[in-house]
């Protein structure tokens, strides 16, 4: 035999444990209560029986929205990444179209400017030893002391002093530099060297990204240079 629950004036005295101690002795008032199951997305089936079917339901739309979600993020990144790479293919072919020193470092500035919309881009060499026309000229062991003894490359903020980009410094607020190990024929000593990239925006480069398609530009560049003997320039 089920009790009425006696609420009296004053709800605020009542508590989950002794409401739901009370819904387990009087369930046919749950289940009686149509109105009630509605509002809560459950269903009656049968004697006893709840169909969960409408809040499982709920579940899975949510579910699935938040997938569709994460495809089309990932369908984004990876468009992005395809023309990313696409685009450095390119820019490897403009720098392929180079016939000296002198017109590798112009290809490079221009293709990355036009092809990532980046402020500029240059080639840097340490001295001693001629420096190609366009080229910059770095003191002994700046290669080692931008990068570390090790270190492949560097992304993050500009910094002062680096002055790489000529009439483009003052635009440049973040950079990639990759290092490079250039030698200009069988008898010259390999000389470090360094593909710069410059963006005109803060996270153009981060520490966080990665840095194959700017490596991939740099080889390209230290493959082409070798083309050339020093002197004939």
């Amino acid at each position: 035999m089920s009790h009425s629950l006696d609420l009296g004036d004053d709800t605020a005295a009542l508590h989950w444990p002794e409401v739901r101690a009370w819904l387990e002795t009087n369930t046919q008032h749950l289940l009686d209560d149509r109105a009630l199951l509605e509002e809560l997305g459950l269903k009656l089936e049968g004697r006893n029986v709840v169909d969960f079917g409408r809040a499982a339901l709920t579940k899975m739309e949510a579910a699935a929205q938040r997938e569709a979600g994460a495809r089309r993020l990932i369908e984004e990144i990876s468009r992005t990444n395809f023309a990313a790479q696409t685009q450095t293919h390119v820019a490897a072919l403009d720098l392929m179209e180079a016939n000296n020193h002198i017109e590798l470092a112009r290809q490079l500035d221009m293709s990355t400017q036009a092809r990532f919309g980046l402020a500029g881009a240059a080639v840097a060499i340490e001295k001693p030893g001629a420096v190609p026309f366009g080229w910059k000229a770095l003191e002994p062991g700046r290669v080692d002391a931008l990068l570390g003894d090790d270190g492949l490359n560097w992304l993050g903020p500009n910094f002062t002093g680096l002055d790489l980009f000529g009439p483009a410094d003052g635009d440049v607020r973040s950079v990639a530099l990759v290092r490079m190990t250039l030698r200009f024929s069988e008898s010259d000593t390999p000389r470090p060297a360094l593909c710069a990239f410059g963006s005109n925006e803060d996270e153009g480069f981060t520490p966080a990204m990665g840095g194959e398609l700017i490596a991939f530009v740099a080889r390209v560049v230290e493959r082409m240079a070798a083309r050339w003997p020093l002197q004939d320039i």
